[in-house]
């Protein structure tokens, strides 16, 4: 069994659920993709997936803390695995056309963003957990 689906099967355990095969294939799909997918998007992937078992399974897996939503300005949002199971990024978010797409900053940048946060969520007598950075703008393809 791989490292994933052990630590999938733990956190839904702890949550009293199990570690089904229609599960196990969506947390497959979405560390096989390199970008958050909408639920069309995983059921073209995946057309033998129910999207009823979809939205149900993506919503445990969510409860869960194995898959976190990206919430986007379209009416779909997407879905990828919670950060702790892959490598801690940020996302640059289409406004038109509702694309996201994955980046990583450099250590220096990174601790020094983590910092500027830290002194903001003192100010405000915050305790933060972890943060997450969205660019929205526009897309190359809905700039031409």
């Amino acid at each position: 069994m791989k490292e994933l689906d052990v630590i999938a099967a733990s956190r839904l355990r702890h949550d009293g659920q199990r570690y089904t095969d229609n599960r196990r294939q969506l947390v497959h799909l979405l560390e096989a993709i390199d970008a958050p997918l909408t639920i069309p998007e995983i059921l073209q992937q995946r057309p033998d997936l129910a999207q009823s078992s979809v939205y149900r399974n993506l919503a445990v897996l969510e409860h869960a803390g194995l898959v976190q939503k990206v919430v986007t300005s379209d009416e779909w949002a997407r879905f990828e695995l919670a950060e702790d199971l892959t490598e801690h990024h940020h996302h640059l978010i289409c406004s038109a056309c509702g694309d996201v797409r994955d980046f990583t900053v450099s250590p220096r940048l990174e601790r020094s963003i983590g910092e500027a946060l830290g002194r903001i969520a003192d100010d405000n007598g915050f305790t933060p957990q972890h943060h997450r950075l969205d660019l929205v703008g526009l897309c190359s393809t809905c700039q031409a």
